[in-house]
């Protein structure tokens, strides 16, 4: 098949995504036929009916995972190139990944940058891996030792419903909290008052980590309030609310090298009021303070709560500013 019309598919299943690959993919005119998948075992029977030239794959599939599905595939489709696109860094499943055959693998928050250099590449014959992944493949213990490095993380996770989004803050905090470190937690009420109870429940003492210092807990559209100005963010103001807090909650943690973590429904707040600008602002901002304090921090956006769900153009701005992203 000549390059005038390479047939591609796009297998994930969050549709946003698949709407983000499928547009960036349109930029380039020898890319004509693009059709999608939501699950592993769609993707191999789409993959043997359609024979594409190229598949982009997610690993976190239903049905059966991308790796297993790259292997169906390349039985049933032995000249399609397939590129991994997903947020699993860990230099095993990397290789694992690749060792299917699979021509490139590329970090899904660094999709906006390398995708089309990715699909170039491997559509002509050649390698292509996410620079953040080159030198960790050479050596499987960095990832297990990242965290104890002080290495920060800015991560984002988009949630269909509340209950997928309690669930994964439950994790996220709890874990912060049994190890010791501290948390701050900028959510709704609703929420706010749902994760307490499920933290209890897991085991944490909410009592004696609030009297502690070790768990801060506020009110989104309050800390909104203290630095957003005529529906601008302030940033000498976001940086002293957010940097006086962190202070606050490291010094309650009695260890030499004490974390925090932060969860924050702000950039919901502001991207469901229409104010995306100013979401994308906090979001750099956040970046900020992962480089200047030992802290990791999960943003949270609950798309199934607003009418219309989030454009594709800033669901890649989003992600673009981050290190990881879930859903």
């Amino acid at each position: 098949m000549g390059e005038s019309a390479f047939r591609v598919l796009v297998v994930d299943d969050y549709e946003p995504w698949r709407s983000f690959a499928t547009k960036t993919l349109q930029k380039k005119p020898e890319i004509q036929d693009i059709r999608e998948a939501s699950d592993g075992l769609e993707a191999v029977r789409k993959a043997k009916e359609l024979q594409p030239d190229l598949i982009l794959l997610d690993i976190g599939l239903p049905t059966i995972n991308g790796i297993e599905a790259a292997r169906r595939i390349l039985q049933h489709s032995p000249k399609t190139k397939i590129v991994f696109v997903s947020e699993q860094r860990s230099p095993d499943i990397v290789k694992e990944a690749l060792r299917t055959g699979a021509g490139g693998y590329v970090i899904k928050s660094k999709a906006a940058k390398e995708l089309l250099a990715a699909v170039q590449a491997v559509l002509h014959g050649k390698q292509f891996v996410s620079a953040s992944l080159t030198e960790s493949l050479g050596d499987s213990e960095n990832d297990r030792t990242a965290h104890h490095r002080g290495d920060s993380r800015h991560e984002v996770a988009f949630y269909s419903d509340d209950q997928q989004l309690l669930d994964e803050l439950t994790q996220f905090i709890g874990s912060a909290l049994k190890s010791g470190n501290a948390a701050i937690v900028v959510t709704t009420e609703s929420h706010r008052k749902s994760l307490l109870p499920r933290l209890q429940a897991e085991g944490v003492d909410i009592t004696a980590a609030i009297e502690q210092g070790r768990l801060i807990a506020l009110d989104a559209a309050d800390a909104l309030s203290t630095f957003m100005v005529d529906d601008t963010l302030d940033p000498v103001r976001f940086m002293e609310t957010f940097g006086n807090l962190i202070v606050t909650a490291t010094k309650s943690v009695p260890t030499e090298h004490p974390r925090v973590a932060i969860f924050g429904e702000c950039v919901h707040l502001l991207w469901a009021r229409g104010n995306a600008d100013a979401a994308i602002r906090m979001e750099e901002l956040g970046n900020k303070l992962t480089k200047i304090y030992h802290v990791d921090i999960l943003c949270g956006y609950s798309v199934g709560r607003v009418q219309g769900g989030m454009d594709t153009h800033l669901f890649q701005q989003i992600c673009a500013e981050h290190s990881a992203v879930h859903h």
